[in-house]
């Protein structure tokens, strides 16, 4: 298996702004990456660094196996994008536009143009300039996802859509990959990249800070567990792994790492428990292992701005 998109050691720098610091990034052939961040991380300057919008300082950037500076023009004919704020011609209708865009880009079939625009119940006839936010991001994404680009860049999609329109994207980009097409997804909705991606990177301050599959970075942290048992939760509290271990009335709750999860869950059994939930970390706090003091460190800026506004 090749990759789609291979970075290595990518740098870029605005003025005193360092916004990628060595950034390494890879989207095998036919899979999803979701690429996780913040506001501020470097996940646009990447995604415009690998469009050829902007020439990296240092580093490599790889691009279906072209460089995206040098040969950005070949390159898109091979690559669908959508951004996460669609500005459209306003006096073009939504199905003309959806044509530029696929000029842009792979070809567009006409039968899988018709069936994405039934699919996200768009009307191609109305003029641009009448669109609600959320349909103009439908006209990118109908341009990208009925097209054959062998890559999709994937900018906060979703952007504006209903949650039925959220569960249409995600079987189209399910088909996508069962054809064995690549995406980079880039996203502030877990739930979304849980379902879709194969692999994740997570990127603070310009550098990869975890990457690997949903799975391997599971592996990386703790389970939720919550009992019920009659007796017995002090021996839970003593065993490897447990961390955390609150007791009220005969519910037990305490997180767990992975490693000792079996023989854990052993013990507990011996208990005899009256019921039992085992919730594997999800992607969010997977990404607040790293954010976790940012946002920690948000709610005292609000905590004391409500303070001192009480004052006044």
């Amino acid at each position: 298996m090749g990759l789609a998109i291979e970075v290595d050691g990518l740098t870029k720098r605005f003025g005193v702004v360092q916004a990628l610091r060595g950034l390494d990034l890879a989207v095998p052939t036919g899979e999803v990456v979701g690429f996780l961040g913040p506001n501020g991380s470097g996940k646009s300057t990447t995604i415009r660094i690998l469009l050829g919008l902007l020439h990296a300082d240092g580093g490599r950037a790889t691009v279906l196996g072209g460089d995206p500076w040098v040969d950005a023009v070949r390159l898109h004919r091979s690559i669908a994008y959508v951004p996460s704020d669609v500005n459209l011609w306003p006096n073009l209708t939504g199905g003309e536009a959806i044509d530029i865009l696929a000029r842009l880009s792979a070809p567009l079939e006409p039968a899988r143009r018709a069936a994405m625009l039934e699919r996200f119940e768009l009307d191609p006839t109305k003029k641009a300039r009448t669109y609600s936010k959320g349909n103009r991001q439908k006209v990118a994404l109908v341009a990208a996802l009925a097209s054959r680009a062998d890559l999709l860049v994937l900018d906060e999609p979703t952007s504006g859509l209903d949650p039925l329109m959220e569960a249409v994207f995600t079987d189209a980009v399910r088909e996508v990959k069962a054809e064995g097409r690549s995406v980079l997804l880039s996203s502030h909705i877990f739930a979304e990249v849980e379902k879709l991606a194969d692999r994740v990177t997570i990127i603070r301050e310009g550098a990869a800070v975890e990457s690997g599959t949903i799975a391997e970075l599971r592996h990386l942290t703790r389970s939720q567990v919550t009992v019920a048992v009659d007796a017995g939760a002090d021996r839970l509290a003593a065993l490897a792994g447990v961390h955390d271990l609150h007791q009220q009335d005969d519910h037990v709750t305490f997180a767990v790492d992975e490693a000792e999860l079996p023989s854990v869950l052993a013990a507990v059994a011996a208990l005899q428990p009256r019921s039992l939930v085992a919730n594997p970390p999800s992607l969010e706090e997977l990404f607040l292992r790293h954010y976790g003091d940012d946002l920690a460190a948000a709610e005292r800026r609000a905590t004391a701005a409500d303070r001192e506004g009480a004052r006044s």
